[in-house]
């Protein structure tokens, strides 16, 4: 995005190797996962009848409006469209896919947490959120297979079935589905790096798991990181080698 920042922390740690590897980071560390679901409202439409057996047909009704996030802004967005394209391999119905996409009343937000106004307000009926966003504001949320809610690391395989492309800038790429693992690095340029140090400290250390987990992740303990000779020594207490 242009900005400075000391700590970078995002929603799918693929994003630090692929867009800032070598110039701008050279390490990642996963410290969470997370799982999609759909959040709604007591005064959504059909709020008492949606489960996760029916909710692909509720959400294609006419009049029911469907909100989620930009796919070429936030990893949320892509993880919609996935979701969609998993729809349709698990319940052996390619038309999931297309009508979900292309459904009439859909609202389209930056940010997927942009839609939450609009959630609560009834202008929008169901939206594609994470859990933790759902948890943290209190929402009703139907919970989706783990074959469709890329939430089980397990299945990294089954998940690796579908492709987003997302517009960087002049740049397209192709995103493979995968399991929801939050990332962070500590940029190359940090201007307070011993304070960005401590900050991750605190994340991967008993109280910092504990507000992760209340807020409706799940924490990895010890976190991963993929490249763990470039780590900081002063985070190697906290992590282990991917795959390890």
């Amino acid at each position: 995005m242009g900005k400075p920042c000391d700590v970078l922390a995002v929603a799918d740690w693929r994003l630090i190797p692929k867009l800032m590897y070598e110039e701008y980071a050279d390490w990642t560390i996963i410290f969470a996962s997370n799982e999609m679901v759909i959040a709604y409202t007591d005064q959504s439409k059909y709020a008492g009848e949606i489960d996760s057996s029916n909710w692909y047909r509720v959400l294609a009704r006419d009049g029911v409006v469907i909100g989620r996030s930009d796919p070429d802004r936030d990893p949320c967005g892509y993880r919609t469209l996935m979701l969609f394209q998993l729809a349709s391999i698990y319940y052996g119905d390619p038309s999931i896919n297309e009508t979900l996409w292309n459904h009439a009343d859909t609202v389209v937000k930056p940010k997927s947490v942009q839609l939450l106004t609009g959630l609560e307000s009834g202008q929008i009926d169901y939206a594609f959120e994470y859990k933790s966003v759902a948890v943290q504001h209190h929402l009703n949320y139907v919970e989706l297979p783990d074959e469709l809610n890329l939430g089980d690391p397990d299945l990294e395989p089954y998940y690796a079935k579908v492709s987003v492309s997302v517009h960087k800038g002049d740049e397209t790429i192709e995103i493979k589905g995968a399991p929801i693992l939050y990332g962070l690095t500590i940029p190359k340029d940090a201007e307070n790096r011993d304070l960005a140090i401590e900050f991750v400290k605190f994340l991967l250390g008993s109280e910092g798991r504990e507000l992760v987990e209340s807020c409706g992740q799940n924490v990895i303990y010890p976190a991963y990181v993929d490249r763990p000779s470039s780590v900081p020594k002063e985070l190697l207490g906290f992590v282990r080698p991917m795959g390890g």
